[in-house]
């Protein structure tokens, strides 16, 4: 008796990583163990020193393929078995164990666009341009919604993987939809993120459908694809004066500027001050705010304590990056002002 393990890692794409995979069979007991592949393909090697290292570290059913097959998400490392530099989840997992104490919480809500023929679905196929946006957020209806059984099945495969998947919805432009992980913690609502993308592409791949995560898919008066982060720790769920900390924190000196070069190439295209962002050069913070950088629930302000949405980051970010930013600057403000 065998079983099909698909092991999967995150490549060495610049300025954008991408999702590679390659398919193990196992034996019947057998535990997906440490396996290689040849980086100077996936820009992760020079072709005169190939070898890398692929390390398991998060196993799920394999709703794909179905049966005993399993998903296999790994961090890559260097033949001495060192982190690669391509490895950012080992950066975030460093962080988040010196800071696990404050039980940081996460939740991603992964935007995307569906493409076909080159145009986001939903732009008619001859050229031109649908209605503007208005209709089509959360939309109902067959003028209003498209690539919704792609979406649905790709939610029923997230489930059955047991990811930490919360929801999903359509969003403002026509073929742009959006789906939420967590909440979980720092480096485990990244695992889950990168195989809920995985399997967005196996599945458009059975509809013969595109996927972009690009910051600004469809040039001009159209919404950028984002993901916006949010965050709590225990104090901040727990009372109000810590998620103020946090927010500021996340405004003062350099940070500002740290977080957004990192949030994701093409940021600059989508956070302009329109579309519900805050301009890219610019750091704010607000209740209820869609135009700001950071923003406040208006139910966390009645609370008084619950969590903070950073909506910057975009569709695509490294969730591992940004956690770990927010949880280094957050944390540590919390930290020095005794709020941890």
């Amino acid at each position: 008796m065998v079983y099909k393990a698909e092991y999967i890692w995150i490549d060495g794409g610049v300025p954008t990583a991408g999702l590679r995979s390659k398919t193990r069979i196992l034996g019947d007991g057998a535990v997906p163990g440490v396996w290689g592949f040849d980086g100077s393909s996936t820009g992760q090697a020079e072709g005169r020193s190939s070898d890398r290292v692929l390390r398991p570290v998060f196993t799920c059913a394999d709703p794909v393929r179905g049966g005993d097959s399993v998903l296999v998400l790994c961090e890559v490392e260097d033949i001495d078995f060192s982190p690669h530099v391509s490895n950012t989840r080992a950066e975030a997992r460093e962080v988040a164990e010196r800071f696990a104490e404050q039980e940081a919480w996460f939740g991603i809500e992964q935007e995307y666009t569906l493409f076909k023929g080159g145009r986001p679905l939903g732009f008619p196929e001859g050229g031109g341009f649908p209605a503007p946006q208005g209709p089509y957020y959360c939309g109902v209806g067959a003028d209003a919604v498209f690539g919704r059984e792609l979406v649905e099945r790709h939610l029923d495969y997230c489930l059955a993987a047991g990811l930490t998947i919360s929801g999903i919805n359509a969003e403002v432009m026509p073929g742009q939809w959006e789906f939420q992980v967590g909440p979980a913690g720092p480096v485990e609502v990244a695992d889950h993120m990168w195989v809920a993308r995985y399997l967005l592409l196996r599945v458009a791949e059975e509809f013969g459908v595109g996927v972009s995560f690009d910051a600004k898919p469809q040039k001009g008066d159209w919404n950028g694809a984002g993901a916006h982060t949010n965050f709590s720790t225990k104090a901040m769920r727990e009372s109000y004066d810590p998620i103020i900390t946090a927010c500021e924190a996340l405004g003062e000196g350099d940070k500002p500027a740290e977080h957004v070069r990192a949030y994701g190439s093409g940021i600059e295209e989508r956070l302009t001050g329109q579309h519900e962002t805050a301009p890219w050069s610019e750091y704010s913070y607000g209740v209820s705010d869609r135009g700001a950088s950071v923003r406040i629930p208006w139910q966390v302000e009645v609370d008084k304590k619950g969590y903070i949405e950073d909506r910057r980051p975009n569709a695509n970010v490294d969730p591992y990056v940004v956690t770990r930013l927010i949880v280094d600057t957050c944390c540590s403000a919390l930290e020095k002002a005794g709020q941890a």
